[in-house]
């Protein structure tokens, strides 16, 4: 049963140390999978205020909150920064900088608002130790590392989290967007598309400028795939469903007269459907290598670089939600919305195990950044939310979803 929340739901002490609590975050990002001074903060933070506490993933936290018999939920936040160098003229805006797997040193940013989903979970999970009498059961809180290399959630499960931590009936998320701060949208199904990423590389014979006769050329060959490639969707796909094919990198060659001997590219593919993915990939596979064979090359090389799960809301535990955040909020400010054709490896942790999850998004800019000719999107350097009522709105958000499964 579903608590009411009080209209101030922070002292102005709580919400002081929000406050700061996020501006720390923002001005330390650290890159996927190597979260370590965030995860020993976000650990800190958990046990000091008596919740128990354990990583799991590498650089994971799960806390666990127990007040008695009831219902087991669970909500997530990410927790990594991105390779972006920062531009937003915060004062306390990062000027990290991390290491890629290939060695390349490059600046980190909280570009995609996972500073603010750690500070509002963190809060929420405060409200709710010091609250017991509000509500009653089990509340797991996974701060999951890696959500922008597909690699966390996986990870987590990976490394017993569902063994270590009790299962729950119903796993939440939120994730902040360029909306209206103080609204949510959500959408009902299919919310964001599962997403494959692939390394092309073309393998040729590499000969002079002027004399091609003795070449395979694999620039060619790859202009020929690219063009061919963008017939998957608009020739293969039912125009009713969803896919997005896009190639975002090719490199081949060091001189403008030599025919190298390979070349390379990187594909996405996203898409709502298991049967249009497969379809999807078939036929890129199919392509590429028919292309090559066309060119006379050999097989070129498929490597797959990371995958992220459908992400979908249950049905009934998103009206369950959607009503909850309704009163929380008020009606007017929690809008249903078409499906998102970006990706999130969030639906991972409840397909695991078979339980449902609903995840929504809430907005971070105000109206006169929302008015301006270029509005700040995620991943960008000049992603700047709105410290208020954003980071309010997420926490009173969180404790909504919770309090609707586990209210008293």
């Amino acid at each position: 049963m579903s608590a009411t929340l009080p209209a101030e739901l922070l002292s102005e002490s709580q919400r002081a140390e929000m406050h700061d609590l996020y501006r720390h975050l923002h001005a330390h990002p650290e890159l996927s999978m190597q979260e370590h001074r965030t995860s020993a903060l976000i650990q800190a933070e958990l046990e000091k205020a008596g919740i128990e506490a354990f990583r799991c993933g590498g650089t994971g936290v799960v806390g666990i909150l127990r007040n008695g018999d009831g219902p087991v939920v669970a909500f997530r936040a990410d927790i990594d920064g991105l390779p972006i160098r920062e531009d937003t003229g915060l004062p306390y805006a990062s000027t990290a900088t991390g290491v890629l797997d290939d060695g390349t040193e490059v600046p980190v940013m909280h570009g995609c608002g996972h500073d603010i989903h750690a500070a509002t979970l963190l809060t929420a999970a405060k409200l709710l130790a010091g609250s017991l009498e509000r509500w009653a059961g089990t509340i797991v809180l996974i701060f999951q590392p890696g959500e922008e290399t597909a690699a966390g959630a996986k990870a987590m499960v990976e490394d017993g989290l569902w063994d270590r931590a009790p299962r729950p009936e119903v796993i939440y998320g939120q994730h902040v967007m360029p909306g209206l701060a103080g609204t949510i949208q959500y959408a009902t199904g299919h919310t964001m598309t599962q997403a494959d990423s692939w390394k092309v590389t073309l393998l040729g014979r590499q000969s002079h400028g002027s004399q091609p006769q003795d070449s395979i050329d694999p620039i060619v060959l790859g202009a020929h795939i690219i063009t061919r490639i963008q017939t998957i969707v608009s020739r293969e796909i039912d125009p009713r469903r969803a896919a997005v094919v896009t190639v975002g990198t090719f490199h081949g060659g060091l001189k403008e007269n030599i025919i190298p001997s390979s070349a390379e590219f990187t594909l996405n593919v996203r898409t709502f459907d298991d049967a249009v993915r497969e379809k999807v990939l078939n036929s890129l596979r199919r392509i590429i290598r028919a292309e090559a064979e066309a060119s006379d090359a050999p097989d070129p090389v498929i490597e797959e670089l990371y995958t992220f799960p459908k992400n979908y809301n249950d049905p009934e535990a998103t009206a369950d939600v959607v009503e909850a955040l309704g009163k929380a909020l008020g009606d007017g400010n929690v809008i249903e919305v078409e499906p998102l054709m970006g990706s999130e490896d969030f639906g991972l942790l409840g397909a695991a195990i078979g339980v449902p999850s609903v995840f929504w998004f809430f907005g971070g800019h105000t109206q006169e950044t929302l008015d301006a000719d270029q509005v700040p999107m995620n991943h960008s350097p000049f992603f700047s939310p709105a410290m208020e009522p954003t980071l309010s709105t997420g926490v009173r958000a969180a404790m909504a979803a919770v309090l609707s499964k586990a209210g008293t």
